[in-house]
Parts: structure tokens; sequence; C-alpha cells
């Protein structure tokens, strides 16, 4: 299949063309309780901030020209970037990506796309891996030299995004599942909820 017919391909899931060859991806529940939580926290905090567009998987990302056509389960491009979003791909780098870890995206995910991601110009890539007795969560962001590196949570497992200004992720949320984590609640909780308020108003 070519680059061109993937593009056009009306499919179900995930899936990804590299290097000439069409890859479908396996989902589990676990798997899409974390993306739909992240699109939703980062959907919403990107909108009321002004910031750019979250988009989820299968909405496909050719980092460079030629090169492999990726789903990330989510990215963030920014408004300045905005220009890349065609009607099929986004042609050209995110400037978030996220990725969460199955079983079969363990050496695609920690080093194909970190390399791929690094080398295209991605800003910070996120991979959540919440594999049993592997949960982690692991930051990078791009250093002066175009290289990403491994960036820390603080001393109460909270991340702080370099390319969202004033977004920070608990990593407990990510993990929750009886009850699964809310939303709205945590979005309140980092924005502050006068100022949460208040962005809605200005959209009614």
């Amino acid at each position: 299949m070519s680059a061109e017919e993937f593009l056009r391909w009306e499919h179900l899931g995930i899936a990804e063309w590299v290097n000439g060859e069409v890859s479908i991806m396996a989902v589990t529940n676990e798997h899409q309780r974390i993306v739909d939580f992240l699109n939703r926290l980062l959907g919403i905090f990107v909108q009321i901030s002004g910031l750019g567009i979250v988009r989820s998987a299968p909405y496909a990302m050719r980092a460079v020209p030629g090169g492999n056509i990726r789903e990330p389960d989510l990215t963030f491009t920014s408004t300045a970037n905005r220009e890349r979003m065609r009607r099929e791909v986004l042609d050209g780098p995110a400037d978030l990506v996220v990725e969460v870890v199955s079983e079969e995206s363990v050496a695609r995910d920690y080093d194909d796309k970190f390399a791929e991601y690094q080398d295209a110009g991605v800003q910070e890539y996120w991979i959540i891996d919440p594999r049993p007795n592997r949960r982690r969560a692991s930051f990078f962001q791009r250093d002066a030299q175009g290289r990403l590196q491994p960036a820390p949570v603080d001393a109460n497992d909270v991340y702080h995004s370099s390319v969202l200004p004033g977004f920070w992720l608990k990593l407990d949320w990510l993990w929750q599942t009886d009850p699964e984590p809310d939303a709205l609640a945590a979005l309140t909780e980092i924005i502050g909820a006068e100022k949460f308020v208040a962005a809605l108003r200005t959209r009614q």
C-alpha cells in the first residue's frame, strides 16, 4: 500500500504506515481509559487557553516529508503550527506527542518513535506505560541542541509541561481506576475554579 492509499484508507482502530508496510495496533481498555482522560483534559485546557488543537488517533501524523505515517494516541499542535494540519494528516511534527504503551508497542514507543519524533522536531514527548508491574510515565522535552531530554516530575509526582504554559499533570490521575478521574475536576484544580468558570462564561 502506498502512503497516499494509506491516507485514503478508511479503517477502524489505529494503524500506521512504516517503510511501506501497514501495521494494525491493538487497543485495550486500560490504554483507552488513559487516552480518553488525557484527551478530555488536554483538549479543554488547550481550548480555554487558546493554545492550539488536540487530536487523537486515528488522525495521522507524517512528521517529515516522505517519512513514516504514524497515528499517535494524542497530539497537540500549537496555533503557530496550525497550517500543518491537513484534511487527512498532520503534515509535519506536532508540538506535543503522547503515546500509551501496550505489550506489542514497547520497542515502537520507547525506541522507534522516540528517534523519529526527536529527529522530526517534536518539542515534547510523553510515554505513558500502564502495563502491570511496569507502570510509569516518562516525559521528554527538547533541549537547546534539539535532543529530547528526560524531564523530571516534582516531589509531589506532578509533571509541568513546557509547550503548554500553566499545564501540570498529577501522575496519580493516570493510574486511578475506581472511580476514574474526573477531567473537569482535574482541570478546575489546574487552572483554578474562578478562572475556569470565567473561561466558560466568555464562550457562552
